[in-house]
């Protein structure tokens, strides 16, 4: 039996499949757009929110702003029969719900489209099909600018108008003016009963900019977190020194939402309202649980908050935010108003952990691909630090900007604000930026330091991160030994040995015995060749009833053996008749 061989990576084509490139950018926006607008319509409507407006235009809002898009509402007080009345309305959130289902499908799909480039892609075929997807992605998101119109009902009492002085009478107080009921037309006092109709409308511009920024994003996210994915040659050090640490990273992430949807599905069950509960998760839980990982990795943020919002706020964040706008969102201050605060903490120093631990069991042992010696517990520990630094580095901020939430109502009749409704939260960036550096050092260093001690580093490193692919990448297709053909032999570890490789050795009994030269001698071959002495049967393989026979492969009488198992070497040949005639 040969050596074990490898498979050599063809040479990228050239060419650009378009065919390929265009229907696969298809699928992956058609996929990841039926996604987001799923989620946003079932997250809608398990809120209710299809009893105050029309739904499809509401979706397409929700995904507009999903994909990276901004929304205006703009208020219509005519139902309140007010001719000075005036609203604004701001809003500044993302649902990353749907954002999340959108980037995993994208994702996918246009990972699955490069696996027909082989190992290698081109980075001429690499940049046609991620433009592509972007190229389309754009174009849908227009389109979402012509569905998002619509119009919303909101019940003055939704508003907070019935706690207001005077409102929930006939009366109007204002501090300092006494009763100026006399003042306002004679629906005023029907505010409360009364409904407005808001509209909102998807911005052309930022829309298109948030997604073509989004779709970017997303891809290249999922070029580095995709351990298996090709790229073009030169990019080895991309599948050694980033691919591990931004894959445990998405990783941990990913767990970290799976572990608030199930949160919010047992919150849900003891609820008077679980269609909402589900409904918010679905279309926010990634928004707290992305906020609570920075706020757990001590990361402050600037917060406040007014008004009926206040309501929406998770205990203890809106009795922190009640108190001032002076006083920073920190997770020493929100475990001064509920201890079990710092489980957060808690949970947030394991996920790195197990950020650490899953970069050090992804990253190759290997200073260099192939052949090269491993490295000690020290520089690999190093190496596992600076990396899932970086990417943490990284991450936080970007988590911050995420998740930050701004939203302002306002209300004014002639002048006079009776609804101010707010909420502020805005992570602190450069913070989070040393600190998201300190902690995937650290991390780094204690996970490399535990797989090391377990013998998992470098278990689940990828061949192209450990460079086993790379000798045979070359231009033409071809091996290490520069032959032609998509099979190359691998170099093997140490030489051969029989005592080690029973595919190596020649069972005992396998040989025949050269036949023996007839007693006549004329039939004799005096050529000089020697005999071939050729097996019986086929070489090392056994039955447990015994070797085969000598001829009928029927399992009879064994062939003879040597002495000492080696046949001699064949006998000479005798020497040629002499000439009856003595050569006359």
């Amino acid at each position: 039996m040969s050596a074990a061989t490898g498979v050599g990576a063809a040479g990228p084509d050239p060419r650009v499949p378009w065919v390929d490139v265009l229907v696969s950018a298809v699928a992956s926006v058609s996929w990841a757009l039926i996604g987001m607008a799923g989620a946003a319509a079932l997250g809608l409507r398990l809120l209710d929110a299809d009893a105050a407006g029309s739904l499809g235009p509401m979706t397409a809002a929700v995904v507009a702003l999903g994909a990276g898009g901004a929304v205006t509402p703009s208020g219509d007080m005519s139902a309140y029969g007010l001719s000075g009345a005036q609203a604004g309305t701001a809003v500044d959130f993302t649902p990353l719900g749907v954002s999340l289902v959108g980037a995993l499908l994208l994702s996918f799909f246009f990972l699955r489209s490069l696996r027909a480039a082989g190992v290698v892609v081109s980075p001429a075929e690499l940049l046609a099909r991620a433009g592509a997807v972007v190229a389309l992605f754009v174009a849908m998101t227009g389109g979402l600018v012509r569905a998002g119109h619509g119009v919303v009902t909101v019940d003055g009492g939704s508003l907070g108008l019935d706690d207001l002085p005077g409102m929930g009478g006939g009366e109007a107080e204002i501090p300092g003016l006494g009763d100026v009921g006399g003042m306002l037309p004679d629906r005023a006092g029907d505010l409360v009963d009364a409904s407005a109709a808001v509209g909102f409308t998807v911005d052309t511009v930022p829309t298109l900019l948030g997604g073509l920024g989004w779709s970017a994003g997303v891809l290249l996210v999922a070029l580095l977190a995709s351990r298996r994915a090709p790229l073009p040659r030169g990019w080895d050090a991309v599948h050694r020194v980033a691919r591990p640490a931004v894959s445990a990273v998405v990783t941990v992430l990913l767990v970290a939402v799976a572990a608030g949807f199930a949160a919010a599905g047992y919150a849900a069950i003891g609820d008077g309202h679980p269609r909402r509960i589900a409904g918010a998760a679905l279309l926010a839980a990634p928004n707290g649980v992305w906020l609570g990982i920075p706020i757990g990795l001590f990361v402050p943020w600037d917060g406040r908050a007014s008004g009926p919002l206040l309501g929406v706020l998770p205990h203890p964040v809106d009795d922190l935010l009640r108190a001032g706008p002076d006083r920073p969102v920190t997770l020493g201050r929100l475990a001064e108003l509920d201890g079990r605060v710092w489980l957060l903490g808690v949970a947030a120093a394991l996920m790195m952990l197990l950020a650490g631990v899953l970069t050090a069991v992804r990253t190759p042992v290997a200073a260099e691909p192939a052949g090269t010696e491993p490295v000690g517990a020290a520089g690999f520990a190093g190496r596992c630090a600076l990396r899932l630094g970086v990417a943490t580095a990284v991450t936080l901020p970007l988590l911050a900007l995420l998740t930050r939430v701004s939203a302002d109502a306002s209300l004014s009749v002639l002048g006079f604000d009776v609804v101010d409704a707010g909420i502020e939260l805005r992570g602190r960036l450069g913070t989070a930026l040393l600190l998201g550096a300190v902690w995937g050092a650290g991390a780094g260093v204690v996970g490399a330091l535990l797989a090391r001690a377990s013998g998992a580093a470098g278990a689940r490193a990828t061949a192209t991160a450990r460079g086993a692919a790379g000798a045979d990448r070359d231009a033409g297709g071809r091996g290490a030994a520069g032959r032609a053909g998509p099979y190359a032999p691998g170099v093997p570890f140490r030489p051969p040995n029989p005592g080690t490789n029973p595919y190596l050795r020649v069972p005992p009994g396998a040989l025949r015995p050269p036949a023996q030269p007839p007693a006549g001698g004329s039939e004799v071959d005096v050529s000089g060749a020697p005999t071939v002495i050729r097996p019986v049967g086929p070489v090392g393989r056994e039955t447990r009833r015994g070797r085969r026979g000598a001829g009928d492969g029927s399992g009879g009488e064994r062939a003879p053996l040597w002495p000492d198992g080696v046949p001699p070497p064949p006998p000479p040949p005798p020497p040629a008749p002499r000439d009856p005639d003595g050569g006359r």
